[in-house]
């Protein structure tokens, strides 16, 4: 659980940090705030596949109504926060 909740923290964080788009493919104009958000849409989808993969080594899997996924969504952006204020209000350009 624990191990789970530091992977989500990184992959939160780590479209802010990082100047490849998913550590990857480089671009020659930066990214822009589009390129972020997208790039964290595709890091929650992928920690909520790591977790569904726990999950069903574990026991069998829940079904989730909209409420889960619209409090992992909330919890994954309040994970993000930090890498957001240190690329848009910390840094100096």
């Amino acid at each position: 659980m624990t191990m789970l909740l530091l992977l989500a923290l990184a992959a939160a964080n780590l479209p802010f940090i990082a100047e490849r788009l998913l550590l990857l493919v480089p671009l020659k104009t930066g990214k822009n705030l589009a390129w972020h958000l997208l790039e964290l849409l595709v890091l929650y989808f992928m920690v909520g596949g790591v977790s569904m993969l726990l999950e069903q080594q574990i026991a069998p899997r829940h079904s989730q109504n909209w409420e889960f996924y619209a409090v992992t969504v909330c919890l994954f952006l309040v994970f993000a926060f930090p890498g957001f204020t240190y690329r848009y209000l910390w840094r100096k350009r």
